[in-house]
């Protein structure tokens, strides 16, 4: 139970402040910009992996889940109880964002600002180079170390740099799919859930042919 609460806690503490920061800065004129935007999910992901990695593998993030189970090195039963306790992690943050930012019309909400294809295949290379990323500092001799946090958490931050703007930013179902259904606008949902978890998985068959030993 205490790798569920810790997936809980770690996804409210992703989902609160990354999109708490997307609302800050709409009501404060711009206050924290796409670079600050960045750093707080950089940051909010490399402090949560610090502080329960050693717990559940910090995944926060079902399209993570998937990918470790695929590597064979995450038990199947403990999949649907892990994205569950994401879910509900995600669904709490989302609730109270709500609460406190009553008139917010978007909630956080990751939005395309170009044509759909140009974001479901940017949100697939971005989960691609982030699951990579993780599958080769999470898994052996650095598992839950200060690299891990700090790489993972870098890459986070890289990429919500270049292409926020354009997709949000995502690589994560669940982040995108709280502050949609609280927010009531499922239109583009689809993409955010079903992107990526193909990048996970491409990620996983890439690091499966570098490292076939692993």
């Amino acid at each position: 139970m205490n790798k569920y609460i810790a997936e809980a806690i770690g996804t409210f503490a992703l989902v609160f402040c990354g999109t708490g920061a997307i609302i800050i800065d709409g009501v404060s004129g711009g206050a924290l910009g796409t670079v600050g935007i960045a750093i707080t999910f950089g940051l909010i992901v490399m402090a949560m992996i610090a502080a329960v990695g050693e717990v559940s593998g910090a995944h926060f993030n079902p399209a993570v889940t998937i990918g470790f189970w695929l590597t064979m090195r995450f038990e199947t039963k403990q999949v649907i109880p892990y994205i569950l306790a994401q879910t509900i992690g995600a669904f709490i943050a989302s609730g109270i964002l709500r609460f406190l930012f009553p008139d917010s019309l978007t909630l956080g909400e990751t939005l395309p600002a170009g044509p759909w294809m140009q974001t479901f295949v940017l949100e697939i290379i971005l989960t691609f180079f982030l699951m990579f990323v993780i599958l080769n500092v999470a898994i052996g001799s650095k598992e839950q170390g200060i690299i891990a946090s700090i790489a993972i958490g870098a890459t986070v931050l890289l990429e919500a740099l270049f292409a926020g703007p354009i997709t949000g930013a995502s690589m994560n179902p669940i982040r995108s799919i709280a502050p949609a259904m609280v927010n009531m606008n499922l239109e583009h949902l689809w993409m955010y859930i079903v992107a990526p978890i193909i990048g996970s998985i491409l990620a996983v068959f890439s690091w499966k042919l570098i490292y076939p030993e692993k």
